[in-house]
Parts: C-alpha cells; structure tokens; sequence
C-alpha cells in the first residue's frame, strides 16, 4: 500500500499542531535540543501526520518509515556515533520521542523499540563485533529489530518465562515462544531472552532466516493500528554462539533495556496528550453553539485549563528524569513513576478531548480517538499502570507486593 494521499485527505489532515509551553520549558533546552525538535517535528509533519489516519484505519504499517526515521536518526539517538548513533543526550531522546508520537504512539514504538530494545542491549551487553555488524545497519533503518521478553502466560512476571536454549557444542538451540512483540512481523534481528540449562537469563540475537525461526502477525487490534505486532516462535532455531550477548545475564539485563524504553515512553505519550490538547483548545475557539465559540463556556475551560496544568506537571517532571539519566542517577522507581503518570495524564486528557470535540471527536478527522486507542495499549506495555504503582510502593516501603 502506497503511503500518499490525495489532495482533499492532506487539506482535511493539515498539521496545525503548535506546542504549549506554559513554563517557558524552552529556557530549559539548548539550542541543539530545538534544533532536533525542530527538525523531528517537520519530518512528522511532512510523513506522518497526512498518512496516520488512513494507515490506522486500515490497520497498515508503512514499512518505508523505518528508513525514513534512519536517515533524520530517531534509531538510537544515545548510541555512540561510530556505531551509526546520534550521540546524544536523554533530554533529546525524549524530545524526538515526544515529537514522534505526538503523531502517533505506533510510530514511536517502532522507534523506541528499535533504540531502547534492540540497539540499547546490543551496545551495552554485546561483544565489539556484534556492535559492528548489527548497530549502524540498525541505526540507518537498513534493518529492522524487535524484542522478546514477554510470553502467553508471563507478562508481568517475565522471571517465569520458559523460553530456553541448550549449549549443543558449537551452537545453542533455542525453543519456545514470545507475543505482543512490536515489529516483529518485519524485523530483521531480535534481540529474544531465555534461560540457559541452568535456568539463568540470557540475551540472544537471532536473525530472520533461522530456520525454525517464524514471526506471525497478531491481527484484530483496536490500538497501535499503524504498527506492527506479533509473535516470536522458535522451533529448534540453531543459533550460533557468537550471538549470545556476552556483557550481563539474569533478569536485571532486560530490566535496564525496559527502563530506558520506559523513559521515552515518559515522554512521548505526553507528545500525545500535548496534540489532544492542541486539538481541543482550537476546536474550543472555533466552534460555535449557542451563538457563541463552546470555548466561551466555564466546563469546557475547566477542562482545558486542567489539561494545560497537568501537560506542564509532566513536562518538567519529564525534563528533570532527563537531567538525572545524563547525569547516571535516575532510578528504576523514578523512571516507573513518570512513565506512570505521563500515559494517566495523557488518557485523561485524551478522554476530556473527545468530549469537546463531541461527536467529531470519534472520526479520524481529528487525532483524539485514535490517540485514546492507542494509550490503551501503552498504558499495560512496558511495565502495566499497576505494576508501576508496586515498584513505587517497594521503593517506598522496602516491601515487594508483587512476588
């Protein structure tokens, strides 16, 4: 399917979206910080915003984006440059995460899985030659990645999985299965975790190809429409030794590629709340009932006023985890609590936006529904609402609730 539109879709999904900054949050960025955004927010404004609802209407994922996001380098932006990274900094990361989904979380996850998940493991954990041979074609959008964690009976409690591999000698063989895996359908590499004969995780990278390797399409969603979903399946996969990820085993290993994906979901989901709110406020001012734009309303300021309060709450809560993860320090609970709150203040502001679009506000002439969608989804992956609340309370408490 092409990703072009005619003339009459582009004029009705014109990208009016101007950001609100309450705080002069800017003050706090450097010039390179809104250079980057400047630039990531044309790129989605030229090839993400006048596609995404007909992709999401018809469940499509425009497999040419992935390039398209390696050449303006939203793949691994923290990853050193001689490996085909960015080079830069946290705060960064979250602006071109924000930017990005504030089009559309389906297109930030396949961005944040690509950088956190599959890039991020493989220059922390693995060997010098696999950085080479997998990072810059994986930085460039040559290649696509995915991750294999999560199982059909161990989300949550990923410690439980039952996914293994045994030393055959001169190669591991790999057995079991993986699901909700974004990208998996199109990936070229996963980066898949499984315990050895003695029951302790490790990282391996196996490669399309494979035999006994296979990645079927999960179909049927209701959210993250524009992306890519499946399943990893290994049936005897022979996967050679200089695969395994030699730098760091056991369930910590993973815990820090999710911790970083984590950070950016933090970020980026308030890129979603920040166009729901864009959205209404406009709508608000030209709308008129009554004789009078609903924006005149004391409810619908109300409501407006409290999405402006919480998006500025989150983006200073956000830039401060960023100033704490250049510097080393943020923990795994302070990563928790803003991913947390950043995919609640963006529900709720997504949900208050369908209200003031009222009935228009279900059609994909606005963002709004498939934004709500699409929460729905990134406020269970990753660590559920939930499960982060109980990282919170054994941080708080000493005690885990959970195991």
């Amino acid at each position: 399917m092409e990703n072009t539109a005619t003339a009459t879709e582009k004029s009705l999904k014109q990208d009016r979206y101007e950001q609100p900054d309450f705080y002069a949050i800017d003050d706090l960025l450097t010039e390179e910080h809104k250079l980057i955004r400047s630039s990531i927010r044309e790129f989605v404004k030229r090839e993400i915003s006048p596609f995404i609802e007909t992709w999401a209407q018809r469940a499509h994922f425009p497999y040419e984006i992935v390039k398209k996001f390696g050449d303006i380098g939203a793949f691994g932006p923290t990853i050193p440059q001689q490996y085909g990274g960015g080079g830069l900094d946290y705060i960064a990361y979250g602006i071109l995460m924000q930017e990005i989904e504030r089009g559309d979380s389906g297109m930030r996850s396949t961005a944040s899985v690509q950088g956190s998940l599959v890039m991020y493991p493989i220059y922390k954990f693995g060997s010098e030659e696999q950085r080479k041979k997998y990072l810059p074609k994986l930085a460039s959008g040559e290649w696509l990645g995915c991750f294999g964690l999560t199982e059909p009976d161990f989300g949550s409690n990923p410690s439980g999985m039952v996914t293994n591999f045994k030393d055959m000698g001169d190669h591991y063989l790999l057995n079991g299965a993986k699901m909700w895996i974004s990208n998996s359908p199109k990936a070229d590499v996963a980066v898949v975790w499984a315990k050895n004969e003695a029951g302790r995780i490790h990282g391996l990278i196996v490669e399309r190809g494979m035999p006994g390797f296979t990645t079927p399409e999960t179909h049927g969603k209701w959210s993250l429409r524009a992306s890519c979903t499946g399943e990893l399946v290994f049936n005897d996969v022979k996967v050679p030794k200089a695969n395994l990820l030699p730098g760091k085993n056991g369930l910590g290993a993973p815990m820090m590629c999710l911790d970083s994906a984590r950070y950016g979901i933090a970020w980026g989901t308030i890129g979603a709340a920040m166009d729901c709110y864009d959205s209404a406020r406009r709508y608000a001012i030209e709308r008129i009932q009554f004789g009078k734009p609903i924006g005149s309303f004391q409810l619908i300021q109300k409501k407006l006023a409290e999405m402006l309060t919480e998006i500025t709450k989150a983006q200073l809560l956000n830039w401060r985890l960023g100033v704490l993860m250049n510097e080393g320090k943020a923990t795994t609970a302070q990563i928790s609590l803003a991913k947390r709150n950043s995919v609640h203040t963006a529900l709720e502001i997504a949900r208050e936006a369908r209200q003031i679009h009222g009935g228009m506000g279900i059609t994909g002439e606005y963002p709004i529904m498939r934004h709500m969608m699409n929460l729905e989804s990134v406020v269970t992956y990753e660590g559920t609402h939930d499960i982060h609340l109980l990282i919170l309370g054994n941080h708080i408490t000493g005690i885990p609730a959970f195991a």
